[in-house]
C-alpha cells in the first residue's frame, strides 16, 4: 500500500521528535523547525517550569550539525543580556542527538509584530533596543550575521529579545582599530564551514558579507540594523517628522551603505544618531545648512516661541486699543 504524503510526513515528524525519556524533560508541543534542526515546548519536570528546547533533526552523519548546535550554545551563554535569550542546558540523547535548552520566549516575530507598533518614536526606541543587545554581543567578540525581523522577538510587555544566533562568528580584537575582526582563517572552535561559503540572508546581509571575501567586523551587523530600520519606516505616514525626514533616510542610508568605511563604526553610533533625532537634535549622518539649524530649533522651541508671539500679538492689540 501506497503512503499519501501527509501519512509520510506525520512519519516523518514521529520519527524526528525526540525520545525523552530517562530525561528531566517531558516533551509538550512542536513549536518549529530550522534548517538543521527543531524547536520543541517541554517541561522540565525539576524546576516545574516550561522552557524550549532546539534539537538536531536533520541527517548528520558527519557530526557537523551536532557541532553547530553546541557551538550556537555556547555562544549564547557567554551572553548574558536581557535582550538576549539565555541558555539554561545542555546534552545528548541515547540516540546521539545533541540539544540544548533555552527560556521559552512569548511574543511575536517582529515581521509579525509590526502592524501593532505606532508611532515613528516608538518604531525607533525598538530598533535602539535591538542595538543594544546587539552592541552588548560585540564587546563580548561575537557578531550575529544573520540579523533580520525574522529573528528578532518582542513580547508582550515590548521586551525585545535577538534570537538565532546559529550563524553568529566568535571573533578577536585588534586594537590598531578597536573593533571586533574575525579572523580570515578563523579557528577550530568557530569554523563550521568553510573559507568563502556565504551565510546571512539576501537583502539583509552587507555586501562584503555577501561576497564571502575578506573579513567581517561590527559594521556587517550594523547593515543588518540599516535593513531591519528600512523595514520598521518602510510604511509609515507620521506627518511628524516629515520635516526631518531627510535627516532619517541619511540614518538609513549611512547605515546601509555599500562600503563599510562609510557606515556607523558601531551599534552604539547608530543609536546614538537615533537619540538625537529623536530628542530634535542634528545628526552625523546628514549634515545641515543655517536654514535647516534655525527650522529644527524652531521645532524645538515651538511651545516658547508660540508663547512669545502670542504675548506680541497681544501686546500690540493693546497699544492699538490705547491710541484709538
Amino acid at each position: 500500500m501506497k503512503l499519501t504524503d501527509n501519512a509520510l510526513e506525520r512519519l516523518r515528524s514521529a520519527v524526528d521528535l525526540p525520545d525523552l525519556e530517562g530525561t528531566r524533560y517531558r516533551l509538550l508541543e512542536k513549536l518549529g523547525q530550522g534548517g538543521m534542526g527543531g524547536v520543541y515546548r517541554v517541561e522540565d519536570t525539576m524546576l516545574s517550569r516550561d522552557v524550549a528546547m532546539k534539537v538536531v533533526t536533520a541527517p548528520d552523519g558527519d557530526g557537523d550539525l551536532a557541532a553547530r548546535l553546541m557551538r550556537e550554545a555556547k555562544v549564547i551563554a557567554r551572553l548574558e543580556h536581557s535582550g538576549i535569550v539565555p541558555v539554561h542546558d545542555v546534552g545528548q540523547f541515547p540516540d546521539g542527538r545533541v540539544y540544548y535548552t533555552m527560556k521559552l520566549v512569548q511574543g511575536k516575530r517582529l515581521d509579525a509584530y509590526i502592524p501593532e507598533l505606532g508611532s515613528i518614536p516608538e518604531r525607533l526606541r525598538l530598533l535602539q533596543k535591538i542595538c543594544d543587545a546587539v552592541g552588548f554581543a560585540h564587546a563580548r567578540g561575537v557578531l550575529h550575521r544573520d540579523l533580520k525581523p525574522q529573528n528578532i522577538m518582542v513580547g508582550p510587555f515590548g521586551e525585545v529579545l535577538v534570537m538565532d544566533w546559529g550563524l553568529s562568528k566568535i571573533v578577536r580584537e585588534q586594537e590598531a582599530r578597536n573593533t571586533a575582526v574575525i579572523s580570515p582563517k578563523g579557528g577550530d572552535e568557530n569554523e563550521v564551514t568553510a573559507h568563502g561559503t556565504v551565510l546571512g540572508t539576501p537583502g539583509y546581509m552587507a555586501p562584503e558579507q555577501q561576497s564571502g571575501s575578506g573579513t567581517l567586523d561590527a559594521r556587517a551587523d550594523v547593515f543588518s540594523l540599516g535593513a531591519i530600520l528600512r523595514f520598521l519606516l518602510a510604511e509609515t505616514a507620521d506627518v511628524s517628522i516629515a520635516p526631518r525626514s531627510r535627516a532619517l533616510r541619511a540614518i538609513v542610508d549611512k547605515a546601509t551603505a555599500q562600503d563599510p568605511n562609510m557606515r556607523y563604526d558601531s551599534t552604539a553610533a547608530l543609536s546614538n544618531d537615533l537619540s538625537a533625532y529623536l530628542d530634535g537634535l542634528s545628526v552625523n549622518a546628514y549634515p545641515e545648512g543655517a536654514l535647516a539649524k534655525l527650522w529644527r530649533w524652531a521645532v524645538r522651541n515651538r511651545v516658547w516661541l508660540l508663547m512669545v508671539l502670542a504675548y506680541l500679538v497681544m501686546r500690540t492689540l493693546f497699544i492699538l486699543w490705547r491710541t484709538r
